[in-house]
C-alpha cells in the first residue's frame, strides 16, 4: 500500500475569506460539513473525486513561529495566470515562477490566512 496523503487541512483565521480566496483562484468548491467553520473541499467528480481536504477554523496561534506542517503543491494548467490570480485576490507571490529543471514550473504564494503554498505545472522540458 502506498503511503499516500489522504487528507489535507488549509487551517484559516477566516474560513469565509479562505473559501473565496481558492474558489477564485482555483475554482475549488466547498460544502459545510462538521463542525462550524469546517469546510471539505471538493475539486473532481464522483468518477474522479479529486483532492480530500478541508478550510477550517484556525484553532492556534502561530504567530512569531516557525511553519511546522506540510507544504502543498497544487497542479495547475498555467503557473503565470495563477500567479496573476493570487494578486488580483490582493495576496502575495512569495517565490516568483521557477523552473524545476526536468520537473515543472513553480510558485510559492502565501494565502489570505498567511499559509504558504505551491502551485506547479508539470513540464519535464523546464530549465
Amino acid at each position: 500500500m502506498p503511503n499516500n496523503v489522504v487528507h489535507f487541512a488549509i487551517h484559516a483565521d477566516d474560513p469565509q475569506r479562505a473559501r473565496r480566496f481558492y474558489e477564485s483562484v482555483f475554482g475549488w468548491r466547498f460544502l459545510a460539513f462538521g463542525p462550524p467553520d469546517f469546510y471539505q473541499i471538493k475539486t473532481g467528480t464522483e468518477a474522479d473525486p479529486g483532492i480530500l481536504g478541508a478550510v477550517q477554523h484556525r484553532r492556534y496561534n502561530v504567530a512569531g513561529r516557525e511553519m511546522i506542517g506540510y507544504e502543498c503543491s497544487i497542479s495547475v494548467a498555467d503557473v503565470d495566470a495563477t500567479a496573476a490570480a493570487v494578486e488580483a485576490s490582493g495576496d502575495k507571490v512569495a517565490m516568483p515562477k521557477t523552473a524545476i529543471p526536468g520537473v515543472g514550473w513553480l510558485i510559492k504564494f502565501l494565502d489570505t490566512e498567511g499559509n504558504l503554498a505551491c502551485a506547479i505545472r508539470f513540464d519535464a522540458n523546464a530549465k
